[in-house]
């Protein structure tokens, strides 16, 4: 896949079944900022990045010291936001300064240079998803996270995996009282981001990166890589084959799908059926959940709350009444003040892959396998 011109310039100026995180403990955590504020570097300033960081900035043990763009809007607005943040064009040079953290929010297709080089510069990390768009990028991420300073935090915004209620759900499902996970589903049936406008002509492909598959991975990898993350972490291990179909029945801008079905299964036959669109508010319903049909009951869970149905018993409803991404940076913050230490590079890298299966499959027309795709 080649990349586009602007790579390079942009914001400058491990076995996969075997991948796990790596946790440190406080006591060797040696390089663990307690009792004192973390200080932030973001390095993308768009829409994404300006929401996430202002979540950060709310916490009492942050601060923003500064704020890469290549775009001299987007750091106006950034540097205006975050009064006293020196701003940079390069994101090298950001790396260089004495920030003890950075918040990666560039296009997908950067992800990997970008954690490459903040391992490199000894920050800790939390980036946006996924970690990559193909093959290449997430072997990269994954060999930079080998070789991570340990006393350093890599996360990446998988929010669901911090969530309160969805860590409550997991605990309910791995206890064993519902009995194994039987069967799997999960959506993302809902809108989509605005197509951005009045900017130079130049720019177009960075501006929308979102809209082309070679920047942002198509829908399944940008977006629907949380849902696919869950069930990861619920079942405890990525299918190994998957076959899908995509199109386009609305979208008219870009080359990226605007919906998509996949039917995976993992090696001992489970099945997981997935479906996603972007037909947005036309249609008056959406749903982004996952469904863990168990032996003895059912668990239905998303970013609104979750239903645990058991037989013969009324239903466990419990509404979800925030932003989970707070429960992310929370845990991002308050983990690398205190030394509670994850190196989540390798896992969120096969949950990414998983989904560049499913885009690999529905793209060919053909059962794609995970030897398919990590031989890549």
């Amino acid at each position: 896949m080649n990349r586009p011109t602007r790579r390079r310039s942009f914001l400058k100026g491990a076995s996969a079944t075997g991948a796990g995180l790596l946790i440190t403990t406080p006591q060797i955590a040696f390089g663990s900022q307690a009792n004192s504020a973390l200080t932030l570097g973001l390095i993308g300033c768009g829409n994404r990045g300006m929401y996430v960081s202002g979540i950060f900035a709310k916490h009492e043990y942050l601060k923003i010291n500064a704020v890469c763009d290549i775009y001299d809007d987007k750091i106006a607005a950034a540097t205006q936001k975050y009064s006293g943040a020196k701003a940079f064009k390069n994101y090298k040079d950001l790396l260089a300064t004495s920030v003890d953290a950075v918040y990666i929010a560039t296009p997908a297709f950067l992800h990997p240079e970008h954690v490459e080089a903040a391992i490199g510069a000894r920050k800790h990390i939390f980036c946006e998803k996924p970690v990559g768009v193909d093959t290449a990028g997430c072997k990269r991420v994954i060999a930079a996270a080998k070789k991570a300073d340990p006393t350093k935090r890599i996360s990446f915004d998988f929010q669901q995996r911090y969530g309160k209620d969805y860590k409550k759900v997991h605990a309910l499902v791995k206890s064993g009282e519902l009995g194994g996970i039987q069967m799997v589903r999960a959506a993302w049936l809902g809108g989509g981001p605005a197509i951005k406008s009045g900017h130079a002509s130049n720019e177009e492909r960075i501006r929308n990166w979102f809209f082309y598959r070679e920047l942002s991975g198509d829908i399944v990898i940008e977006q629907d890589c949380h849902n696919i993350d869950v069930v990861h972490w619920f079942v405890g291990k990525h299918p190994v084959r998957v076959a899908g179909y995509g199109g386009r029945q609305a979208r008219q801008y870009g080359d990226i799908y605007d919906n998509i079905v996949l039917s995976y299964q993992f090696d001992d036959g489970r099945t997981f059926s997935y479906s996603a669109n972007q037909f947005g508010a036309n249609t008056g319903w959406s749903d982004v959940s996952e469904t863990f049909i168990c032996e003895k009951g059912t668990v239905n869970v998303g970013r609104k709350g979750y239903t645990v149905f058991r037989p013969k018993m009324p239903n466990e409803v419990a509404a979800t009444t925030y932003d989970i991404t707070q429960d992310a940076v929370n845990a991002f913050i308050d983990g690398a003040r205190n030394g509670n230490i994850e190196n989540f590079a390798p896992e969120a890298a096969i949950s990414t892959l998983t989904a560049y299966m499913g885009l690999r499959s529905a793209v060919e027309g053909r059962e794609m396998s995970w030897s398919d795709v990590w031989n890549a």
